[in-house]
């Protein structure tokens, strides 16, 4: 009994060991450049789902407060310069405006002030968004929270006498956002 059970595992080991060096050989086929002879290297980056995703349509249902689903997404310190003349775009890829300036309120919060609504760079108007629904994509910021139809409702942004506009080399915190 016990000479079957060693021998059905030394079979075992060795059929492993044979499996692995025909998928070793074959992924070192299928990942070098055919040109080059190079290596290719292949890597995943974990970004955390986010946008108007399931997880994020049920925080919004749960009636959370914007600046509490902007914890739940990661936020990063971000350049002011970075977001000035950045798109910023809805679900569906659409430019709903660009980033003029970025304006910290009396009360402290952050305020990102977007040309949006125009038609070709004519009739558009300035909207202060909360930080808060933004995303960064890459060189874009994605709007989150807002769907296209609240910036065209949302009230032409003034400035008040207690907002300060930041400076280019400020750095602000802003979601991360996937597609």
């Amino acid at each position: 009994m016990k000479r079957c059970f060693v021998v059905a595992v030394l079979s075992i080991g060795a059929a492993l060991l044979i499996s692995a060096g025909v998928v070793r050989a074959a992924a070192q086929a299928a990942f070098f450049a055919p040109r080059t002879g190079r290596p290719l290297i292949l890597a995943q980056a974990n970004i955390p789902p986010t946008g108007m995703g399931k997880e994020d349509k049920a925080m919004a249902a749960a009636h959370m407060a914007e600046d509490e689903r902007m914890k739940h997404r990661f936020p990063q310190p971000i350049r002011v310069g970075a977001l000035i003349g950045a798109r910023v775009s809805d679900n569906d890829s659409r430019t709903i405006g660009t980033i003029q300036q970025v304006v910290r309120t009396a009360q402290g919060r952050i305020k990102v002030v977007v040309d949006c609504c125009g038609w070709f760079g004519f009739g558009s108007r300035q909207v202060a968004v909360p930080i808060a629904v933004l995303g960064s994509l890459g060189r874009e910021v994605a709007s989150l929270d807002w769907p296209r139809s609240a910036y065209a409702s949302a009230p032409v942004w003034q400035s008040a006498s207690g907002d300060t506009v930041l400076p280019n080399n400020d750095t602000v915190q802003i979601a991360l956002a996937r597609r």
